[in-house]
Formats: C-alpha cells, sequence, structure tokens
C-alpha cells in the first residue's frame, strides 16, 4: 500500500477549495490504492503537490538510517517539552520511534526548577527520567550553568548588601567636637598621660577605633611634658564617616609619659573608642577606661587651657550611612584577561585593547603595559584608557586608584573622553609622574558639568609623551586599577571573595539536586552554555567570556552572569567539579560526558572567531591539569539562503567549523540543528509563504549538514546529532514563529527536510 501525508496549506498557497479537493483526492487514493487502477471506473490526474511528496512514504523511521556499527558512539536526538513527552501521545510515539536521546527544552533549566526562596522542585525532571527510560531513550542534559534563564531575584538576593553590625554603635566613647578646622596640627590639641611611661628602646602597639563627621588624618605624638623629648613621626591616625580601626606599631626614641593627638586641622566631630597601648608581648592596657565605659575621664585625659573644643564620654554613635563602593569596571588587577575598559594607543598605530603582560606588575603579578615610541608631535599620540562601564554624570562621586611606574621617569596629563578618543576636557584631575619605581595614586572626584559638561563622559584618559618632541620612548606600567561610584548607604557589600563564596555554594547546591532528580541516568550534560561573547577581545586574539559589562542594558539587567562572580577562569571550573561530584555521588557509574555549548559557531562573518575562541578557553579550563571537557556542542540554528554566493560562504564554514572541532580532539556534538529559509531580500520565509523549491533547497542544506559532520568528525569523536524542532513553529511562538524550522510539519507530516536529513545519515 502506498502511504503518502497531506499537509495544509504548508508547501504553497491554496484556496479553500483546492484544498477540499485534495484532501478529497487523497481520500480516494488511499482507499484505493491497494487495488489495479484498470478497475476504476473514473480516472483522475493527482495534484502535482500531492505528486510531489509521495516519495516521503517510502522512507523509514529517522534512526534506521544511522549506521550503528559504523557509528557506534553516536547518538541521534530530538529536542521537546518534557511535559509533552511524559504525556504519552502521538509525540512521545513519535519521539520513541524516530530516535535514540532526548533534550529537555526548559525543563531541566535553573529558572524551572530554582524557587525565588531558592527551593528546588525536580518533580518534572523526575517524570522526566523516568518516561525515558521506559521509552528506551536516553537523555541529553541541558543545561547545568548558564547566564540565562536563571532566577535572578533568588541569585541577587544572595549577594545582596549586608546591614551593618549593631555592635558599631553600642556603649560609650570619648567625643570631640571642635568649632572651626585651624592651621597648624596642634591648634586642637588633646593630652592623655600614661601612669607608667614608655622606655626608649621598647616596641609599642597602638589601636583604636575612629569616627568623624568628615573624614580626615590627624598625627599621634608622644612626650614628657616639658623635656625636649617629643617623638614625632608615628603614623597618622585616620577617621572615616563610618567607625573603623587603626592599629600601629612604633618604637619609642626616649621615655615618654604623654600622647598628644593633634586634630587642629579639623571641624567638627570626633570619636574615639576602644584604645589600647601595650609593649609588644605583654597584655597589660596602659590606657585606663580606653573602652569609656567608666563614667568620668579622670585625670589622665586633658587639654590646654586655651582650647576652646569640647569634649567627654558620651554614647558611641552607630552609623546611620557607610560609603559604599561599586566597581564600575573589571579585572583592574589584570589577573584575567579582560580587556574591555582598558584600552591604548599601541605604538604608532589606533587605540585597541590594552596589552597585559606577565610579571613585570606590582610584585611580580601582571600589569597593563603602555609602550611609547617617544619622539612624536603631540602629547596625546600615546595614550591610556580607563574605559567605564557607564557614563558618569554631574555630582557623581568617583574614587580612582592604581599603582603606576615606567621604565624611564616622565610626566603625563589627565583627560576626560566620552569612549576612549572622544575628547571632553583638558584636566580630568588625575595626572601623575611617572618614576621607575611603583608608586599608588588615591583620589576622590565629584564629577561636574565641565569634565562631563551633557553626562557623557565615560573615560578617564592619560597621555605620556608629554614632552614632546623629547618625549622618551618608554614603557608605561598600570596595575590594581579600582575604578568606583561612591555612594551612601546603611549596609555594606559584600566583597568580591564573599560573593564568589557564596555563589560557589550556590551552584554546588544547584547541581546537586540536579543530579539527585537524575540519579545518573543521564550521561551527558550541557556543562556550561553559551559562555563566549560575540565580540570584544580577551588580550589575546580571542573573544571573552560574556559579561554583564558587554553584553546590552536589556540582557545585563534580565540575566544573571555566574562568570562576573566567580571569574572568567573558575566559572567553568567550578561548574565541571560540581557535575562530576555529584553525579558520582548520586548513582552515576557510567562514563560521564560534559560538553561546553555554544551558537554561531558556524558563522561566516567573523571567519568561525567564535569557535576558534571556545577552543582557546577550553584549553584555558583545562590548564589547571584538573579540569576535563569531554565536548563541544555546536547549535546551529542555521538558514538556508537564496542568495548562492551567501549560501556558499554559509556551506564553506560550516566545513571550517567541523575542522576546528575535528582538530579539537573533543567529543563533538550538533546540540541544536534547525533551519529557516532566507530570500534573496535577506528576509526570513515564513512557513505559509515557502515554496516546494525553497522547502528542497532546505532539505539539500540539511543533508549537506548532516552528512559533513560524518565525512569531518572522527569515528571516536562523534558524539551525535539532535534537531531543536520536531514540527514548524507556530506563528505566535518565541523561538522563530512561524518559520519552516521542523523536519515535520505543524500536523505532524513529513517535509521535505526530513528526506535531506535521512539521506544525510545515510551518506547519500
Amino acid at each position: 500500500m502506498i502511504r503518502f501525508l497531506i499537509k495544509k496549506s504548508i508547501y504553497m498557497k491554496h484556496t479553500k477549495k483546492i484544498l477540499g479537493t485534495m484532501l478529497l483526492t487523497a481520500a480516494a487514493v488511499a482507499v484505493t490504492s491497494c487495488v489495479d487502477d484498470s478497475k476504476l471506473l473514473f480516472a483522475f490526474e493527482k495534484p502535482a503537490s500531492i505528486a510531489g511528496m509521495e516519495y516521503l512514504n517510502e522512507y523509514d523511521a529517522l534512526k534506521t538510517y544511522v549506521n550503528s556499527s559504523a557509528n557506534p558512539n553516536f547518538k541521534l536526538g530530538i529536542a521537546l517539552t518534557a511535559d509533552d513527552y511524559i504525556a504519552g501521545g502521538l509525540v512521545t510515539r513519535l519521539a520513541n520511534s524516530n530516535f535514540q536521546e532526548m533534550t529537555a527544552g526548559n525543563a531541566m533549566k535553573y529558572a524551572s526548577c530554582v524557587a525565588d526562596d531558592g527551593t528546588m522542585n525536580f518533580g518534572t525532571v523526575e517524570k522526566f527520567v523516568a518516561a525515558a527510560k521506559a521509552g528506551g531513550l536516553t537523555i541529553y542534559g541541558h543545561t547545568l550553568a548558564w547566564h540565562a534563564q536563571q532566577n535572578n531575584k533568588y541569585l541577587n538576593s544572595l549577594i545582596k548588601d549586608k546591614e551593618l553590625p549593631p555592635s558599631q554603635g553600642v556603649g560609650n566613647c570619648l567625643h570631640i567636637k571642635t568649632s572651626e578646622a585651624k592651621t597648624n596640627p596642634w591648634d586642637w590639641q588633646i593630652f592623655y598621660d600614661l601612669a607608667s611611661p614608655l622606655l626608649a628602646g621598647k616596641t609599642y602597639s597602638f589601636s583604636m577605633r575612629t569616627k568623624a563627621s568628615a573624614a580626615t588624618t590627624f598625627p599621634l605624638w608622644i612626650e614628657t611634658p616639658g623635656a625636649k623629648n617629643t617623638n614625632y613621626g608615628l603614623p597618622q591616625i585616620s577617621a572615616g564617616t563610618t567607625w573603623s580601626v587603626i592599629s600601629f606599631e612604633f618604637t619609642s626614641r626616649s621615655d615618654c609619659s604623654r600622647l598628644l593627638f593633634n586634630f587642629g586641622k579639623f571641624g567638627g566631630d570626633l570619636y574615639f573608642d576602644d584604645i589600647v597601648l601595650v609593649e609588644k608581648g605583654d597584655s597589660h592596657n596602659m590606657f585606663s577606661n580606653g573602652t569609656f565605659e567608666e563614667g568620668d575621664l579622670h585625670s589622665k585625659w586633658s587639654k590646654p587651657g586655651w582650647h576652646s573644643y569640647t569634649y567627654g564620654i558620651e554614647p558611641a554613635p552607630g552609623d546611620a550611612a557607610v560609603d559604599i563602593y561599586t566597581d564600575i569596571i573589571t579585572n583592574g588587577d589584570a589577573e584575567g584577561s579582560a580587556v574591555t575598559n582598558f584600552i591604548s594607543t599601541h605604538v604608532g598605530g589606533s587605540n585597541s585593547a590594552c596589552n597585559i603582560v606577565d610579571g613585570v606588575g606590582k610584585d611580580g603579578s601582571r600589569a597593563f603595559v603602555v609602550t611609547s615610541a617617544g619622539g612624536g608631535a603631540n602629547s596625546w599620540d600615546t595614550q591610556f584608557f580607563i574605559y567605564a562601564n557607564r557614563p558618569l554624570v554631574d555630582k557623581e562621586v568617583v574614587r580612582i586608584s592604581f599603582d603606576y611606574r615606567a621604565d624611564v621617569p616622565n610626566n603625563s596629563e589627565s583627560q576626560s573622553h566620552a569612549a576612549p578618543g572622544g575628547y571632553i576636557h583638558y584636566d580630568a584631575g588625575c595626572a601623575v609622574s611617572f618614576t621607575t619605581k611603583w608608586q599608588h595614586f588615591e583620589k576622590t572626584i565629584t564629577v561636574n558639568t565641565t569634565i562631563s559638561p551633557t553626562g557623557n563622559m565615560q573615560t578617564f584618559a592619560w597621555n605620556l609623551d608629554v614632552g614632546v618632541p623629547n618625549a622618551p620612548a618608554n614603557k608605561y606600567y598600570f596595575d590594581n586599577i579600582k575604578l568606583q561610584i561612591v555612594t551612601k548607604g546603611n549596609t555594606i557589600p559584600l566583597t568580591p571573595a564573599e560573593k564568589k563564596d557564596t555563589l560557589t555554594w550556590a551552584m554546588n547546591n544547584w547541581i546537586n539536586g540536579m543530579m539527585k532528580a537524575t540519579g545518573g541516568y543521564v550521561t551527558a550534560w550541557d556543562v556550561v552554555n553559551e559562555a563566549i561573547a560575540g565580540g570584544g577581545d580577551d588580550g589575546e586574539g580571542f573573544y571573552p567570556l560574556q559579561s554583564a559589562t558587554n553584553v546590552s542594558a536589556d540582557d545585563a539587567k534580565n540575566n544573571f552572569y555566574w562568570q562576573d562572580y566567580l571569574g572568567s577562569e573558575d566559572y567553568v571550573r567550578i561548574a565541571v567539579a560540581a557535575a562530576r561530584k555529584y553525579y558520582a555521588e548520586n548513582g552515576g557509574t557510567n562514563p560521564l560526558r560534559l560538553f561546553v555549548n555554544d551558537y554561531n559557531l558556524e558563522s561566516d562573518w567573523d571567519d568561525n572567531k567564535k569557535v576558534k575562541s571556545l577552543v582557546h578557553w577550553i584549553e584555558k579550563w583545562e590548564a589547571d591539569g584538573v579540569t576535563k571537557i569531554d565536548g563541544i556542542g555546536t547549535q546551529m540554528h542555521v538558514s538556508c539562503h537564496a542568495n548562492a554566493e551567501t549560501q556558499k560562504s554559509k556551506e564553506d564554514h560550516v566545513v571550517k567549523m567541523f575542522e576546528i572541532l575535528a582538530e579539537s580532539g573533543k567529543l563533538v556534538k550538533i546540540t541544536e540543528l534547525d533551519m529557516g529559509y532566507v530570500d534573496e531580500e535577506g528576509n526570513s520565509v515564513k512557513t505559509a509563504d515557502m515554496t516546494q523549491a525553497q522547502h528542497k533547497a532546505m532539505s539539500e542544506y540539511y543533508k549537506f549538514i548532516v552528512k559533513k559532520y560524518f565525512e569531518i568528525i572522527p569515528v571516536a569523536q562523534q558524539y551525535g546529532i539532535t534537531q531543536w524542532c520536531i514540527t514548524d513553529s507556530p506563528t505566535g511562538s518565541g523561538w522563530r514563529g512561524g518559520q519552516p524550522v521542523g523536519l515535520w510539519d505543524a500536523n505532524y507530516n513529513r517535509k521535505h527536510t526530513y528526506a535531506g536529513f535521512a539521506d544525510g545519515l545515510a551518506g547519500k
């Protein structure tokens, strides 16, 4: 019996009348197809559309075209929703009869399993695994670590600012109130007379907690009243607007019995608490009532009689607000590979990512290096730029700091720019003088309309060829760069180390939960999904990782970039280690295969730079000698192009991608293969508008891709191919809506692409 399947207005445009005739004719053929045509009492001519589709009925189920003896490790997969498969209906039967493996579209992703409070529900996952076992299909896990489809509310709650400790405002303190700032440090003084003197040559430890109405520093001296033996040169005491602890050691140069706190240049409120002075190696505090919990100051505290400031014991004030520092650059210590925020003028060239060099930083670390050929016509012929993640506007407070040196001493000029090279103002307040020794620069700057007149300043720039035409040939070194927005708040941000520790726990907790739910049945995973950016430079000529700093504002808001907190190298290493640990602990006995999956690896517009970058990053991740990534997944959401030249370029770069993947030595899986169609004008064609010829062109492209996979990827590296769309996409779908992406149409009838896919598997 001849079997053929009719689709509804998919391959060409039909009126309702013509469609009705087709269906009627189809019914007649279906009824009489097993009898001799000579016995029919009437004759008719089959519509060309039906005749052109009948050959599809001669094809067997797709998985029968996989040569398992020649390709023993290859698995033919399909992506579908877990609920559809669990339901046990048509989708289940189609998957079981045509495929060997399944990928769940969303059910195994973080946002599908983790609630706003962090509780995890793997009920659907467990049912999916049970159904797959019953159907005899394996599961390809998708996905353990990704920046998209995360529960951002929960993850951000884990790393939110922590509240101030209540102990900072508890108990009594010494409160000093001065009316104004004067000229000299000694214009305001308070004395403390020790019961026993400090002895010459002895080393002492001093500490205290301080707070002030405005940040200040002031000197501490020690002396004996009436004697000319004052010890100067002790470290300065600092006080900020929040409670902080200062401590230092010193050796007394003479016998001294009085400490002089000299705050003459400060006007406002000073608070002292928890003062401790001990001889090194001893525990006896030489300050009586250093915590000020007793009701009076005794006679040991005093001030010069002519001083008009007031002082006394009062309840210690709490910290109503603290300075909050928000980083607006990344990798300022040059220890990573991200260079998005650091641009320089290369010797004799234009602005591009600044070089990072090993072993030349402060304390032998890495540093940013800018090389000048010297001479030149302008001081700005060689420049270094710190490019913030966003523009800086009037009245914002910014703290900038860095370590710096040069091979040859020279001065610099600082400027404000929009983007690097977009000059705004000649003085950004950050000019430094370079010497051959490391120096530290730190400054808090209030942005104004001079350096950011329209709120578009985003860059601090340094002109390094100062002294032209006699500027020296030179190398300039920058390390430990910080650029931060300063705001006030009642909480303290977690440190980067605290955030990394917290999110490492969260990643491990999530992966452990998923491995428990799958119970060792899922032996292959997208361990990390879509990590590589599609632009930029990591400093080594490859794309960096995706980050909140190099994506659109909407992407940065809607996604959670684990790598920004865990680090470009450790992000993947942490996920891989967790997958291997918890797979083994939860019943996993078969070999575990971990893939890094990404899209646009076949891209022709950058000559396959993304797949080259992915291979490069895998080498970096595995450089610790512990991390092992088994395979590379290429998504291949491709389009067939009507323009012959464009289509040829696409095919050539598919081949190049397979060659690069084969050379990597890793397992290779096409993880998410689907296809649309683009006409001569560059427009995507909707399913309802497709012609037979266009469908057949897509069929040929499917066959090309599948055949090339088997021709180029060595047998030992072949893991499989997964078709991402079982049917054409509905018009309102969020994924390639209304496009002809399936091997079956919307009514589950085979399409020409089914034949192309099958022929590719068969090697025809």
